[in-house]
């Protein structure tokens, strides 16, 4: 895979230091080779709700249609990086066009489950897995809906009760915290029937220990060393539909007018996980 496409979107987060997904978006797209990286254009303004429930909607659904239109042009599958994971609608939505079969890896602390109905925020970002699985807000509902039995949320360790209750009831498969081994997920993987894995990584799904460049962090979560031996193990037995790393949030300055330092660790583990999923 050596294909990227970039949407610096932070519409899609509940966050009131969104802004930064746009940074941290611009961070990776530097160390990524120009020939084969592509990006997709963010409005400026907000956006407004539509009436949808799902704040700065008009924006978000933008982006959707533009990205959708980018990786349509291409061949073969992308890694995706945003931006806040509402991005991932659209590079989800494609890869199931491409392949109605495939299974969906979650790398997430939040499981994004969540309706407007439910919502605390109206972020989309905390929506955007239902959508893809072709339920929640009608207007963000997926066109290439994944099936819920082809779900697996991994490292999840915060849910909401109807996000909860609706994982159970449609059979999303939940490995909650550290139980995300790089075994139960491969069995879970493997008891979808699935072939082929999107694999979608919100750097939130980290201990806030080994990545400080987000924008909700919770604790317990997976180590760097964890996630790759996921990543790397999944790539091996599966073939890749597309990826998605999102939510990398570094500050433009710390006090004293200078670099956030401890972005550029987060980045060389950004880094390492392309090149896992590159492998």
């Amino acid at each position: 895979m050596a294909r990227f496409v970039v949407v610096p979107q932070w519409q899609g987060s509940g966050s009131d230091r969104a802004m930064r997904l746009a940074t941290g978006a611009a961070r990776i797209a530097e160390d990524l080779p120009r020939s084969a990286t592509e990006y997709v254009d963010v409005p400026l303004e907000a956006g407004s709700a539509l009436d949808t429930g799902v704040v700065r909607a008009s924006s978000v659904l933008r982006v959707r249609e533009e990205l959708a239109a980018t990786l349509g042009q291409g061949q073969g599958p992308a890694v995706t990086v945003g931006g806040d994971c509402g991005v991932e609608l659209a590079a989800v939505e494609h890869a199931a066009s491409l392949d109605h079969g495939i299974a969906v890896v979650w790398f997430d602390a939040h499981a994004d489950l969540n309706v407007p109905e439910e919502s605390p925020s109206g972020a989309f970002h905390g929506m955007v897995l239902r959508s893809i699985l072709g339920d929640g807000p009608p207007a963000f509902a997926s066109r290439s809906a994944v099936q819920p039995s082809r779900t697996v949320l991994a490292g999840v360790r915060s849910m909401d009760p109807g996000e909860e209750a609706f994982a159970a009831e449609s059979g999303v498969a939940v490995l909650a915290g550290t139980e995300a081994s790089t075994e139960a997920i491969l069995a879970a993987l493997r008891a979808t029937g699935a072939t082929s894995v999107y694999v979608h990584i919100d750097l939130d799904v980290l201990d806030p220990a080994s990545v400080t460049a987000v924008n909700h962090p919770e604790p317990f979560g997976l180590s760097v060393s964890d996630l790759l031996d996921a990543v790397k193990s999944i790539r091996a037995e599966f073939e890749l539909a597309g990826a998605g790393i999102m939510e990398f949030a570094p500050a433009d300055e710390v006090p004293g007018g200078v670099t956030d330092p401890d972005a550029g660790d987060d980045l060389t583990t950004i880094l390492r996980l392309i090149a896992a999923l590159r492998a």
